[in-house]
């Protein structure tokens, strides 16, 4: 770590206005495109400043697990790739991309967003599995808000495939939508000397002394949350953090609904 440079981005977020001129509170731009892949059920490109993830959503039909006969199946998966970043490599998945996958399930699976029996085609035989797959296009820091919008939005644009005779037909889908009744809304807050901000860029999240992501929903109901960095934080801090994020996700959520 570039301890000058720390000492410098602690003092710019002292006076309130970060290096490209944001408030301590404000995102990047965002976009949000659906429908970006004609092969998945369900697909969204998320743009966060110059982060981009591309997310697919795939559906199949399984046998339910054992100890839920009569519930469908819901699982995340993360690709670094590594033209993204020069800090992903090719291979197996890293500690971090399972960070990012295991913090955008939580977020779905907690909040109880999808209803999940709906997924149930004959209890203990059949069930549709949801296969949420998240790739980075490019990291610019905040992957982790980018991964939860990007699979949110993804969600949304599913259109289950057509049905014939127990054998999913891919080329044609329906009408029918994924059973998604809440929106869960992950915002990653960082703390960087005493500040408290949110969207980081990479150079600030190299900056970062402790992070916490926090899924809330509409209400302001957590649902999820998730600790980073190395420096503890107090529960003043957490109060702080719990706060700041469950005022930005108003502003997401909206960009979805």
């Amino acid at each position: 770590m570039n301890k000058g440079l720390k000492s410098h981005i602690i003092k710019s977020l002292g006076t309130g206005i970060r290096g490209d001129g944001r408030s301590l509170e404000d995102y990047r731009e965002i976009t949000i495109e659906k429908g970006v892949s004609s092969t998945a059920e369900g697909s969204a490109r998320v743009k966060i400043g110059d982060t981009e993830v591309i997310v697919g959503v795939k559906l199949s039909i399984d046998k339910p697990f054992s100890d839920r006969p009569d519930e469908g199946i819901v699982m995340v998966g993360t690709e670094l790739l590594a033209m993204s970043s020069p800090e992903f490599e090719s291979g197996p998945p890293s500690i971090w991309s399972i960070e990012i996958a295991r913090v955008t399930d939580r977020g779905i699976r907690e909040s109880k967003s999808i209803d999940v029996k709906a997924l149930c085609i004959t209890p203990g035989e059949k069930v549709w599995l949801v296969s949420v797959d998240i790739c980075t296009l490019n990291d610019d820091g905040n992957i982790l808000d980018a991964a939860s919008l990007g699979a949110l939005a993804a969600l949304q644009d599913v259109r289950l495939p057509k049905v014939e005779d127990n054998l999913v037909n891919y080329k044609e889908k329906t009408d029918e939508k994924l059973p998604l009744q809440k929106l869960p809304i992950g915002v990653t807050v960082l703390k960087v000397g005493n500040e408290f901000i949110v969207d980081p860029t990479s150079e600030e999240e190299k900056m970062a002394d402790s992070r916490l992501t926090i899924t809330s929903m509409e209400d302001g109901h957590i649902c999820a949350m998730q600790k980073g960095g190395d420096a503890q934080i107090t529960a003043e801090d957490v109060e702080k953090m719990v706060e700041l994020s469950i005022k930005k996700s108003a502003e997401l959520r909206r960009l979805l609904e």
